[in-house]
């Protein structure tokens, strides 16, 4: 039976937390998926180089209120697809054959599941492996939740695993759920040529973001999608590439192609976590301390299959902090969850940190509340924008920012110097006053939401 020092149980952020400090380790990856996990392969980096193809194509489509003749002849699907997956496929190649190239690291390509504390049954090709380790880190993942309603079926159906990688753009595409992995794929295939209907059963879309941001933002695509809000699925007929689905209105859809995207759920169901001491909650996520320890001895966790914030970059701290605890045992790190940015790379693009205004009202909270439109600055006018804004919440006494919130494009870059401010306790005023701000640069915006903020003098 192969015994290793450390295993690492998935290859994505599990993998990038292995670096030369452990050369004098014997470390082992499982992984059942390609190197590089959901964030290379299927998430976040392929659909942002989607996105940007549709910001590409959509501003040639709204040239004219720049007064810039211009027309699109159309997306090449299939050359796009190939450029991202091209490059990326490579990538996650190339990862897995640098570790299997070292003789001091272990590749096992299959399905694993405990059996016992520290000990794994790895399903590969070849057969079956069992594997020990001095110790472990689960970094296993999740995977796009689909509803009976569409697994019973028995029709095809895509996933945010799958749809990116299409032969060709479908004619009419449905998209089940309104979170922001929806609302991002709605907007690359909208802009590819698909005629989109968006099914929810929020009466909004983008409902956990805040208030302003979910309701502009559902109006601003209203007349860009067919949507169809307040509504299940209920029913799903017909054949491959011609779907009828039946809503709990009595309404049918036809369509070609159906994309499941109403989130997703932890892979810990399918590890035998229980017979190696690793407790879960009632959601499945493996429950972690400070310091991403597990329950059992020498076991730690991270990533989307534990609780927290499902985020790359949330998972990479969580790496950092992981790899370092590892080789310090003696001086550990605990992760924290303070203050943790997201955005949202749609049409329009949206960001957010800390709390939105129905939470910080349902906490009790004490607060003011500025807002700045992109309209109301120069850059905005340069942009010919007019649905774009700024907004930020701070505390009525102390002025400390509690959350904020940007619609519009560049967005994911607009609200950095929020995130700075809220994890060095700055207050607004002290954001707003000290530093310069360049001028007509569109971070004015953000500027100007701070100054309209109306705290005490003391702040």
């Amino acid at each position: 039976m192969p015994h290793h020092d450390l295993v690492i149980l998935g290859a994505g952020t599990g993998n990038a937390l292995i670096d030369d400090r452990f050369s004098h380790l014997d470390v082992a990856f499982v992984a059942e998926g390609p190197f590089g996990g959901t964030c290379l392969n299927a998430g976040c980096i392929p659909s942002k180089m989607l996105a940007v193809t549709a910001e590409v194509a959509d501003g040639v489509r709204e040239s004219g209120r720049h007064n810039v003749r211009a027309t699109l002849d159309g997306v090449s699907w299939p050359a796009v697809r190939e450029r991202v997956f091209g490059r990326l496929d490579a990538v996650a190649r190339d990862g897995e054959k640098s570790r299997r190239a070292s003789d001091r690291t272990t590749v096992y390509r299959g399905r694993a599941r405990f059996t016992g504390e520290r000990e794994l049954l790895v399903e590969t090709a070849e057969g079956t492996s069992s594997v020990t380790a001095d110790r472990f880190v689960v970094a296993a993942g999740g995977r796009p939740a689909v509803p009976p309603v569409v697994t019973d079926s028995g029709l095809p159906y895509e996933t945010s695993d799958t749809v990116m990688r299409l032969d060709e753009v479908p004619g009419r595409l449905v998209v089940l759920g309104g979170g922001y992995i929806a609302a991002e794929l709605a907007h690359v295939f909208h802009s590819a040529g698909a005629s989109v209907t968006v099914v929810e059963k929020q009466d909004g879309l983008l409902a956990e973001q805040d208030e302003s941001i979910a309701s502009a933002f559902t109006d601003i695509v209203r007349p860009t999608y067919d949507l169809r809000l307040g509504r299940e699925l209920v029913r799903m007929e017909g054949r491959p590439g011609e779907l009828r689905l039946t809503l709990d209105d009595g309404s049918v859809i036809e369509a070609d192609t159906l994309l499941v995207a109403v989130g997703r759920e932890p892979n810990s169901d399918r590890l035998d976590l229980d017979r190696a001491g690793i407790t879960c909650d009632d959601d499945g996520l493996i429950e972690v301390d400070a310091q991403l320890r597990t329950s059992a001895d020498g076991v730690w966790a991270l990533g989307d299959i534990i609780p927290g914030p499902p985020l790359k970059h949330v998972a990479n701290r969580e790496g950092e902090v992981v790899a370092h605890n590892l080789l310090h045992p003696d001086e550990p790190r605990s992760m924290s969850y303070d203050v943790v940015p997201a955005a949202v790379f749609a049409r329009p693009q949206i960001a957010q940190v800390g709390l939105t205004e129905q939470e910080a009202r349902e906490q009790g909270r004490e607060y003011v509340v500025g807002s700045r439109r992109y309209e109301d600055v120069a850059y905005g006018w340069a942009l010919e924008d007019t649905q774009g804004f700024c907004k930020v919440l701070a505390d009525r006494a102390s002025g400390r920012l509690l959350g904020a919130h940007v619609l519009g494009p560049q967005a994911a870059t607009l609200i950095q110097p929020l995130v700075l401010a809220m994890t060095f306790g700055l207050t607004a005023r002290e954001v707003a006053e000290r530093p310069l701000w360049i001028h007509p640069a569109l971070t004015e915006v953000v500027e100007n939401a701070l100054r309209e903020l109306d705290v005490s003098e003391g702040a």
